[in-house]
């Protein structure tokens, strides 16, 4: 393969990305990305990712993420895969724009006991454990060319993570739900049949990191434009969703079935989107019950992220769900004008001035792939939207991994692919900042546009399935925390005198503990946990606060969801008039 210098490979990558942007306003993957799907969320597709991982370089791995925003403790009923729908994970290895390998799931509900509320009895030890009164079941197939190569047995799902993990909580008499959850997701794991497959399918955190809240803002960049800096707000931290995750050999995806494909054979390369489908028809039963009948139509699909959600308008993104590639030519028409750039340019003046039309250029490269890196011969002729990647470009270790991807050099990322780490967000504005065109548009402020949000809220794991544990409902982020008298506030009678600092409880601890602690008057309160060297770890409080007693709890990470070392961490409470800080103990 001829080796592309970064600046031409740059310019072929723009339009893979400057066109996600067409309409205007940005949106994690394919969370609530069009008005019928953001009423289903069982059926939508958040996220697809297409990587090999440095674990193994002789097999692919492909995650689909469902349902948007899982809040860990909606219960009693927890969010769980569809019984009444197919979810696929497809992929073109002939550049045709069609599915030629189709990994297929259906999903069936089994409970256990009907005469209670509760979705476990005890501490979950097992996928199989009768403490776990509601258990999902799946099987996946492999289709070639439309003919069901084989079926897996019946796998199991592993259970919404309810809480436990001992969480050393003083008030909790009860026993764990999960004691061990990450046995539980870990037993998940099954080969498939034949020729050394991997597959997972169940509730993950979600992968994805993007400050929504401030886009949705009339696109806003906190901190203002460029925002190349730390203070972005990860919309999605906390929330969870159900991920499909399958491990392949090349040999099981590839045109010819190369096993070791270099990277200038075309048969490296495969183009991937996800789908679900529901039947036409469901029923409403006088008793409640519901029946779903009739042929299955497709109801989401996803490849590259970020495109339904702000390419299309609000009267085609339907459409764009029940399509498939082939269909892509309907859409041309969407592309080729950036509402974004003009908006940036309006909202952020000290912006170069960005182009907004005529931007076909960069229409070709987006559906036909980087010429170079993941182009086959034949998306020159059928032009399609799939999230494509080259099997003969190795991994480079993820310590080496950079967030830009191929704008930034790294040619194992996207949009060669799609890894677990890859900033599509940064990567996205900065191209439709223009900084792919060159000129001024680079080492300026288009080439730092960011959202501020730089990494996931937790660290994913080094081995299959790579994505990180679910948050518990126990110990969930959304939630907050009320102590003392029912009734502290301005007009109770029971206000503080004045602002304290409790110790933290339990003391030593592991994993988390409680740091309780009084404001007297309406004012911004912060606490912070410092190490021994003065470094800041973690802010648990930043908020404008009224007269009460509070309790933050500290989990044992840090601002960047990593987990700290055992050892002596210091926490400070700041307000306008006071000042307190305690010793700590984490031993694990």
């Amino acid at each position: 393969m001829k080796r592309l210098t970064f600046f031409s490979l740059i310019i072929a990558i723009a339009s893979a990305i400057a066109i996600i942007f067409n309409s205007g306003t940005m949106d994690a993957s394919s969370h609530r990305e069009a008005p019928i799907i953001s009423t289903d969320p069982l059926a939508d597709n958040t996220d697809v990712y297409a990587f090999v991982s440095p674990e193994d370089t002789t097999k692919l791995n492909i995650v689909a993420c469902y349902i948007p925003f899982e809040e860990p403790a909606g219960g009693p009923n927890f969010n769980k895969f569809g019984t009444d729908m197919i979810y696929e994970i497809n992929i073109d290895n002939v550049g045709d724009r069609l599915p030629h390998v189709t990994y297929q799931f259906e999903f069936t509900n089994v409970t256990g006991n009907t005469n209670t509320f509760l979705y476990n009895t005890g501490d979950v030890t097992s996928l199989t454990d009768p403490d776990l009164n509601v258990r999902q079941t799946y099987t996946v197939k492999r289709i070639v060319n439309g003919v069901t190569v084989w079926t897996s047995p019946s796998l199991s799902v592993p259970p919404a993570y309810v809480g436990g993990q001992g969480h050393n909580d003083p008030a909790y008499a009860g026993p764990n739900s999960m004691s061990n959850y990450a046995a539980l997701m870990s037993s998940a794991v099954q080969n498939l049949p034949s020729s050394g497959g991997k597959v997972f399918a169940g509730p993950t955190d979600d992968p994805f990191y993007v400050d929504l809240g401030a886009a949705f803002d009339l696109l806003k960049i906190r901190g203002g434009a460029p925002g190349d800096n730390v203070n972005g707000k990860d919309a999605v931290a906390g929330y969870n969703v159900h991920s499909l995750v399958i491990q392949v050999p090349f040999s099981d995806v590839t045109r010819n079935g190369n096993p070791n494909p270099s990277a200038n054979d075309s048969n490296a390369i495969v183009g991937v989107w996800c789908t679900s489908s529901r039947r036409t028809t469901t029923v409403i039963n006088p008793d409640g019950t519901r029946l779903a009948t009739g042929p299955y139509v497709q109801v989401s699909r996803l490849g590259m992220p970020l495109v339904n959600e702000v390419v299309l308008p609000l009267s085609q993104k339907d459409r764009w769900n029940a399509s498939l590639p082939v269909a892509d030519a309907q859409f041309l028409t969407y592309v080729t004008n950036s509402e974004l750039a003009g908006l940036l340019n309006a909202l952020y003046p000290p912006l170069q001035d960005i182009p907004t039309t005529n931007r076909t250029d960069l229409v070709s490269v987006f559906l036909t792939g980087v010429p170079g890196l993941n182009q086959r011969p034949q998306d020159l002729i059928t032009p399609s939207e799939q999230l494509r990647i080259n099997l003969g470009i190795n991994p480079v270790p993820v310590a080496n991994e950079n967030r830009l991807g191929v704008i930034a050099g790294d040619n194992a990322g996207f949009p060669n692919g799609r890894r677990l780490r890859d900033d599509v967000v940064d990567i996205s504005l900065r191209v439709v900042g223009g900084v792919l065109l060159g000129g001024p548009y680079i080492n300026g402020l288009n080439d730092k546009l960011g959202d501020n949000v730089k990494e996931n809220d937790k660290p994913f794991q080094s081995v299959f399935p790579y994505l990180a544990e679910p948050h518990d409902g126990y110990t969930n982020s959304h939630g907050k925390v009320y102590t003392g008298t029912i009734g502290v506030g301005p007009n109770s009678g029971n206000i503080p005198k004045s602002p304290s600092l409790g110790q933290n409880y339990p003391n030593p601890f592991n994993p988390s503990t409680q740091l309780k602690y009084q404001v007297s008057k309406t004012q911004n309160v912060t606490i912070r946990v410092f190490d021994l060297l003065g470094k800041e770890v973690r802010v648990l409080v930043n908020d404008q606060l009224t007269p009460g007693e509070y309790t933050a709890l500290w989990d044992g990470r840090n601002n960047s969801g990593s987990l700290v070392a055992s050892g002596t961490y210091f926490y400070r409470l700041e307000t306008e008039d006071f000042v307190d800080a305690k010793k700590m103990i984490l031993l694990k």
